[in-house]
């Protein structure tokens, strides 16, 4: 069974205090098993969206990991406020969370987008 949503997002928001950085939840979505996409922010001025990854980046059925893939990077802020909106059009009750650092490194399990099948 995969870690709950509001679980989740409760330790990614403690690692990136840890880490000196800012974080907060801009949208709670649903406390199970809810979406969760990550707006990072950084000092230069640009942002990146971190969405969750498509199912075929899973090996095996019983993986429980929450896996991410970067969909927009290094992009103006009005691009990721477009994208996200369509996706709560799509998932109203996806989380949004938001971390200002310059390096999210080991903070998420991102799969390779350069492997995904669909590119």
């Amino acid at each position: 069974m995969r870690l709950k949503s509001h679980i989740f997002v409760s330790s990614l928001l403690r690692h990136a205090f840890a880490r000196g950085g800012y974080a907060a939840v801009l949208r709670k979505g649903a406390e199970e098993a809810g979406a969760i996409f990550i707006r990072q922010r950084t000092r230069v001025g640009t942002e990146t969206l971190y969405a969750p990854a498509p199912q075929n980046f899973f090996e095996e059925e019983g993986d429980t990991t929450r896996k991410f893939e970067v969909r927009l990077r290094d992009v103006e802020a009005e691009i990721i406020d477009r994208a996200l909106s369509s996706e709560i059009r799509f998932d109203p009750d996806c989380w949004i969370i938001e971390i200002e650092l310059d390096d999210c490194t080991g903070l998420l399990n991102l799969v390779d987008d350069t492997a995904d099948p669909r590119r």
